[in-house]
């Protein structure tokens, strides 16, 4: 896809983002606001997964990590500015360790590696209630202020919200534009030619991990103070595979992918609640349908009209050439 249509398809994502919440209520704002939240966590997947080619179901643990430190912190009465960036070090900081099983295992033995991590995560969690509550949770956990301007109220929230994803999305664009985007994408096509050429494929699968597991805190570090209570379970497998289901349905190594995966997971599900019992029945097999139909995912689906596009008008231009002569 080109930047320039890359460009305007962020402008109306923004302008659609700074839109929906006007007028609605309370309920509908708070689902808004965790369609961002997962956005966040999705891109950092999307970079690990769909960029760098290493599979991870640990996305959960780490949004589990960040959520966790930022509860702690905000309630002994630190300020979330204080709290983010800790948490954010911590979640690159493991995830730089976990990267280390990617040198030596590919693939879906990856992947187990991976889910026994998110598995660890979620025992420590319940178990060491001292520290984090156990089954019971954590709870009250505020939500920022910053001067007279306060984020307590769900619409300031979702705007507050809104304003990280927004600055995280520019991060990950910088962040595949430069030569290391093309580092990962090297890795994940072929990692023996990409070591061949130079390239360090150690220090980039660590950094893929690592920078997608601080995306993963990222997500945490708002889920926290959005829901205002966490517990385990909240980050179980189960919301691993939520999360790589956005990758997957978006499209895995587009860049936008999250941001529409993350729509279908999140919201899709809400707009189906008319049909009562059936929503969980209908939403399941339109993602069945999809996969069948649309294994690249939907941002496949865009760049294939993309190029059919194009051809056209190469062969239009060809035609016409033809015809001068």
């Amino acid at each position: 896809m080109r930047p320039l249509w890359k460009a305007v398809i962020l402008i109306a994502l923004l302008a659609a983002a700074l839109a929906a919440p006007i007028g609605q209520k309370g309920y509908v704002v708070y689902v808004l606001s965790s369609w961002l939240i997962f956005v966040i966590a999705a891109m950092g997947l999307n970079l690990t997964l769909g960029y760098a080619g290493q599979i991870s179901l640990a996305q959960a643990s780490f949004m589990a990590i960040g959520a966790y430190i930022t509860a702690l912190l905000t309630l002994a009465g630190w300020h979330w500015l204080v709290a983010m960036p800790l948490a954010l070090v911590a979640c690159f900081a493991v995830g730089l360790v976990l990267g280390y099983p990617a040198l030596r295992v590919k693939g879906h033995f990856l992947a187990f590696v991976t889910l026994a991590f998110n598995t660890l995560v979620f025992l420590v969690l319940r178990n060491e209630d001292w520290l984090t509550g156990g089954s019971y949770g954590l709870q009250g956990m505020p939500r920022p202020h910053f001067g007279p301007v306060s984020t307590d109220k769900p619409l300031a929230f979702y705007y507050f919200t809104l304003a990280i994803t927004v600055v995280a999305a520019l991060a990950l664009w910088g962040i595949v534009r430069s030569p290391w985007g093309r580092a990962f994408r090297g890795l994940r096509e072929n990692p023996i030619r990409a070591e061949s050429l130079g390239l360090d494929t150690r220090r980039v699968t660590l950094l893929a991990f690592a920078i997608g597991s601080a995306y993963g805190g990222l997500a945490g570090t708002l889920i926290a103070p959005l829901v205002q209570f966490i517990e385990p379970g909240s980050f179980g497998l189960a919301h691993s595979l939520r999360i790589l289901l956005m990758v997957v349905v978006g499209g895995s190594g587009a860049f936008f992918g999250p941001f529409v995966g993350a729509a279908v997971v999140i919201l899709l599900p809400e707009v189906l609640r008319f049909t009562e019992g059936y929503y969980l029945i209908i939403y399941s097999g339109l993602v069945i349908v999809m996969f069948v139909f649309m294994p690249s995912g939907l941002m496949g689906i865009a760049e294939r009209l993309g190029q059919m596009v194009r051809g056209k008008r190469v062969r239009a231009d060809m035609a016409e050439g033809a015809q001068l002569k």
